[in-house]
């Protein structure tokens, strides 16, 4: 797994540069953001099981056909496994946040999840709300817990959602 600042040097081995204005701009901005990434992480830590529940209940309110029998999470064990991927998720979202770097969710979220999905029949649609409104909990819990401006948090939770929904899954 990869962090804002080997995946910036890695960028310019590659080309063979040495690291000119733009880089160390954005090494900067990463270092100036980075107790607020860890604060956010550690609201995420806190409170994950919250955060899960009450995305999951928004979700069902929203889309209650998902509930009802035919749904895709019908059954106490589909029911489980919709929370348990939301779980998913949002431990993923917090390691992007602390390495300001998506490589992560590439690695360990995205590439398996499609085929999983896609042979499951699970629609994608369910589960990038989900995605959306754990961020909104998490910027709502962020802001509560002092962190002035938690827009960084949307990065990871919006990465999920546009790779998500680029894929015919």
């Amino acid at each position: 797994m990869r962090d804002a600042v080997t995946s910036l040097i890695r960028n310019y081995d590659i080309t063979g540069r040495y690291l000119d204005r733009d880089a160390l701009d954005s090494l900067k901005s990463y270092f100036g953001s980075g107790t607020a990434r860890v604060q956010a992480a550690a609201v995420i830590n806190a409170n994950a099981a919250t955060i899960v529940k009450q995305a999951g209940s928004r979700l069902f309110d929203e889309l209650p056909e998902l509930i009802r029998p035919g749904g895709n999470a019908y059954t106490t064990r589909r029911y489980a496994a919709c929370l348990r991927d939301m779980d998913y998720y949002l431990r993923y979202a917090s390691y992007a946040l602390v390495a300001g770097d998506m490589d992560v969710l590439d690695e360990r979220v995205l590439e398996g999840l499609r085929e999983t999905y896609n042979s499951l029949g699970v629609p994608i649609g369910p589960t990038v709300r989900g995605i959306q409104l754990m961020k909104d909990i998490v910027k709502e819990q962020a802001t509560a817990a002092g962190i002035a401006d938690p827009a960084f948090v949307d990065q990871p939770f919006d990465y999920m959602t546009r790779e998500l929904s680029e894929q015919d899954v």
